[in-house]
C-alpha cells in the first residue's frame, strides 16, 4: 500500500508498507523549485527486486552488520543468516524488516502528518528470539522535517537496531554524484573494522584520518584514500559525541548546486555515514540510472556488532522495557 502526505510546510513524500519505507520526498531548493532528494522505485513492487539496496526501508531487527551471525545472549547463542561474505547484514535475506508488509495508517495532528507502521515480528523470524512488537511513526513537520520515531516490546530478551536506510541527494535523485556535498559531523571517534567491516572493539579518534568531519569539508575531499578499502569508500560508523537517549545534531550536509541542507538529529549512539559504494547503474524510479556514490546514508544507530561487544552501549531489549529512539532529518536552504 502507498501513502501520498504532504506536511504543513508543503513538504510532500511517498510512503510504502513494504519494508515501511520512505520512496519519495520532495523539498525546495534555494529558488522554491521542488526535487525529490531520496532514491527508490515508482512502485512498491519495484522493492521487492534485487536492484533494491535497503533504498529508504526500515532496517532491522538489527541494522548494519554482526560478526558471523551469530551471538551469545543469557548462555544461549543464536545463529543468524549470512547474507554478507561471512556476516550478518541487516537483520537477514529473506523476512528482515525491510522484506515484510506493515501495516500503515496516515494521520494528521498539531505535530504534523505522516503514517504510522506496525509489524509483529514473530519469535524466531530470521533467527532472533521473542515476539518483537515495532512501531515506526514518520511525521513530515511544520519545520520541514522527516521526523522517525520507533518503539517496541518484546517477550524474550533480544537484540535490537533499527535505523531508516534513505539514500540522499540533495540535487535530486538520479544526480550523478554526491561527492560535492559538504558535510559535518558531530564525531570525535569512530569504531575501526577488520576486511568484513566488523568493527574491531576499539573506539579510535577521526582527528588525522579521512573521517575528519569536525569541520565541514566537501564529501569527496578525501574519499579516494578509502578506495582501495573493503568499503570502496565510507561505510563507517561515527561515535557520536553527547549523551545517549537525549537529541543532538549529528551531521549537516550542504549542497551548493541547489542550496538545499540537510540536518540529522537523534538520540542514538552512532550514525553509518554510507556513500552508496556498491550502487552499480541500476535504472529505478522516474527513470533515473543510480550510479556509485550518487547518494549518501545517514543512519543512525547502535555501533554494529554490538551484541558481540559488551563494551559497546548495550542493544538488548528484555521483557518489560520499551524500545523508544528518535531521528529527525531537517531540510532547509542556503
Amino acid at each position: 500500500m502507498e501513502f501520498q502526505i504532504t506536511g504543513p510546510s508543503g513538504m510532500r513524500a511517498k510512503f510504502v508498507s513494504r519494508g515501511a519505507t520512505l520512496a519519495e520526498l520532495w523539498t525546495p531548493d534555494r529558488d522554491g523549485r521542488l526535487a525529490d532528494v531520496v532514491l527508490g522505485f515508482d512502485t512498491e513492487a519495484g522493492y521487492a527486486t534485487t536492484d533494491n539496496q535497503h533504498f529508504g526501508c526500515t532496517t532491522g531487527r538489527f541494522a548494519n552488520r554482526i560478526a558471523l551471525g551469530k551471538f551469545t545472549l543469557d548462555g544461549k547463542e543464536y545463529q543468524l543468516a549470512i547474507n554478507n561474505g561471512v556476516n550478518h547484514l541487516h537483520g537477514g535475506s529473506k523476512r528482515d524488516l525491510s522484506r515484510v508488509e506493515w501495516e500503515g495508517e496516515p494521520f494528521e495532528g498539531p505535530a504534523g502528518s505522516g503514517v504510522r507502521f506496525h509489524y509483529l515480528s514473530p519469535d524466531g523470524e530470521e533467527g532472533y528470539p521473542g515476539n518483537l512488537d515495532v512501531t515506526v511513526t514518520y511525521t513530515l513537520t511544520p519545520g520541514n522535517a522527516v521526523k522517525i520515531d520507533y518503539e517496541a516490546t518484546t517477550d524474550q530478551a533480544t537484540p535490537i537496531n533499527l535505523t531508516n536506510h534513505s539514500y540522499f541527494n540533495l540535487s535530486g535523485h538520479g544526480t550523478p554524484s554526491v561527492l560535492d556535498h559538504e558535510v559535518w559531523i558531530g564525531a570525535d571517534r569512530y569504531t575501526p573494522t577488520d576486511n568484513g567491516l566488523i568493527p574491531t572493539g576499539e573506539l579510535a579518534p577521526v582527528e588525522g584520518t579521512p573521517l575528519d568531519f569536525r569541520t565541514q569539508r566537501r564529501l569527496g575531499d578525501r574519499i579516494g584514500e578509502l578506495a582501495a578499502g573493503p568499503a570502496g569508500g565510507y561505510d563507517h560508523n561515527f561515535v557520536l559525541n553527547g549523551p545517549i537517549g537525549v537529541m543532538k545534531l549529528a551531521a549537516t550536509v550542504f549542497d551548493p548546486a541547489s542550496g538545499r541542507t540537510l540536518r540529522v538529529h537523534t538520540d542514538q549512539p552512532g550514525m553509518q555515514l554510507y556513500t552508496s559504494n556498491f550502487v552499480w547503474g541500476q535504472t529505478c524510479k522516474a527513470g533515473q540510472v543510480y550510479r556509485k556514490q550518487s547518494a549518501l546514508c545517514l543512519e543512525t544507530q547502535h555501533f554494529p556488532d554490538s551484541p558481540n561487544k559488551p563494551q559497546f552501549p548495550s542493544c538488548i531489549l528484555r521483557p518489560g522495557e520499551t524500545y523508544r529512539y528518535t531521528c529527525a532529518y531537517e531540510f532547509g536552504v542556503e
